[in-house]
């Protein structure tokens, strides 16, 4: 399982999550879900049905419980974790899952994706 976490500022539309998880992709396996934070949830929608891929909505304890390797400011002061798009993305890839790769910055910097391979089927 490949999972594709999501974070992203109110307002970002379609054209910011693709832009986020093209940059994301170069290079990785074949993406298998996406993930966001539960509150957040609704805005992805438009990209898993355009992908056809499964959403996940990952609650507030379970983003916080994931350590991250990047320390983004705004996610920090938001919701208490390093990336909302590595924790979203570890998270819901279950225990024991690793990132592929840092998260990536849409070009319009409205979104953040970030990779992890998991176990969960």
């Amino acid at each position: 399982m490949i999972v594709a976490g999501f974070g992203f500022r109110s307002g970002a539309g379609l054209s910011s999550l693709r832009g986020a998880l093209a940059l994301a992709q170069q290079g990785q396996p074949p993406i298998t879900h996406l993930a966001t934070a539960q509150d957040k949830l609704a805005a992805l929608i438009p990209l898993a049905e355009a992908l056809g891929l499964p959403l996940t909505g990952v609650a507030p304890d379970a983003l916080v419980a994931v350590s991250t390797p990047t320390r983004s400011v705004a996610s920090a002061t938001a919701r208490n974790v390093g990336s909302v798009a590595e924790a979203s993305a570890m998270a819901a890839a279950g225990a024991g899952a690793h990132l592929l790769a840092p998260r990536c910055v849409s070009p319009d910097r409205m979104a953040t994706c970030a990779l992890a391979q998991g176990t969960l089927s």
